[in-house]
């Protein structure tokens, strides 16, 4: 009995001290979240975005991330570095083309693909499907994770840079990295610009705990940018001064698209994690919590919801499914008369009459 008592008691120990010792890639930082208000008010549930019609991607790729109008044509990035074609009156997919990296936001510019790729920086696709690299540095520094873009009437560029510590491609995925840095908080997110007449490229703005959506704010020179990890849109002016649109978001937002009649829709990838927001202010515990299984780790909960917000970010509407069926809602646009559902996991893109 004695001898089992030892054994357990060196197991544990040695579990102590794994526990609070072992070598991890994060060094977390402190900070107050705001408290979580819920799905309640404004946020009320709903069901608005519950039974879309889903549209199966060929060849069992996933993760629809972004939707673009690219002529008469819609276009969908996916997970799987494949750029699709979506036929809206079949309801079916042709691959366009492949990056050979992770397309996430796409944009059109003088019939011309720019898509932010989290691999390989800023790209720009013809018609044809050739492909060209804009940009993958900013004064030296290595572009690691372009996340999202848009494009003002003059052609600049704003491109999100999600993290400058934590690489999609080094982590080996796009969500490894999120959670790396959404974890960690030590703010390493950026803004840049590209000015697709002069080629130049700058850095905007930086300290920003996951930088992610991008659009194009009212006065068309300013940018909105979700600020994933603090739960809000910031405005940023081109002299990178901000203010904040929209804050303590009821989940994660991550996408920002243009709507109708000036307004704008943002997608909530899924509801906060309250064990991450109990500990904003305790690193150490963040640390160890990382060096559990990832089991034991909190967990992305599914549901549904895309916010759609006015130039003041008033909410205007929200679509919601709490089942969270459509999974990971990155966000949505409007052609003609449908919405359309962007997903980071999903194997289908859905959609709905709009309005």
């Amino acid at each position: 009995m004695g001898k089992i008592l030892k054994i357990t008691g060196v197991c544990l120990l040695g579990l102590l001290t794994y526990l609070v010792f072992a070598p991890v890639p994060i060094a977390p930082k402190a900070w107050d979240a705001p408290m979580d208000q819920g799905y309640i008010g404004k946020y009320a549930p709903n069901t608005e975005l519950a039974g879309l019609t889903e549209v199966p991607l060929p060849d069992g790729l996933h993760g629809p991330e972004d939707v673009v109008q690219w002529n008469e044509d819609i276009y969908v990035s996916t997970q799987n570095g494949f750029i699709l074609k979506f036929d809206a009156a079949n309801n079916s997919f042709s691959k366009f083309t492949q990056t050979g990296g992770k397309p996430l936001g796409l944009e059109v510019w003088q019939d011309t693909l720019i898509v932010a790729d989290a691999y390989k920086g800023l790209l720009q696709i013809n018609a044809d499907g050739t492909l060209t690299t804009l940009t993958n540095s900013v004064n030296g520094s290595p572009m690691v994770y372009i996340d999202d873009l848009d494009i003002t009437d003059d052609g600049l560029v704003y491109a999100s840079d999600a993290s400058t510590k934590f690489g999609a491609e080094a982590a080996g995925s796009t969500l490894a990295a999120s959670l790396l840095e959404l974890m960690e908080h030590g703010r390493t997110g950026r803004l840049i610009a590209y000015d697709l007449n002069s080629g130049q490229t700058r850095q905007v703005a930086q300290d920003y705990a996951f930088s992610n959506g991008v659009a194009i704010a009212p006065d068309n020179q300013s940018v909105w940018m979700v600020e994933t990890g603090r739960y809000r849109v910031l405005e940023i002016a081109p002299d990178g001064t901000e203010r904040v649109i929209i804050d303590n978001l009821p989940g994660f937002p991550d996408n920002i698209n243009r709507g109708p009649d000036g307004t704008y829709f943002v997608g909530l990838v899924s509801k906060r994690a309250p064990a991450l927001d109990k500990l904003s202010g305790k690193p150490f515990w963040r640390k160890l919590i990382w060096r559990l299984p990832n089991f034991m780790k909190p967990q992305a909960q599914d549901y549904g919801f895309i916010l759609q917000i006015d130039k003041d970010g008033g909410v205007v509407r929200t679509w919601q499914d709490p089942s969270g069926a459509y999974p990971a809602t990155t966000g949505a646009i409007v052609v003609g008369d449908r919405i359309y559902v962007s997903s980071l996991t999903s194997k289908t893109l859905g959609y709905r009459p709009y309005p």
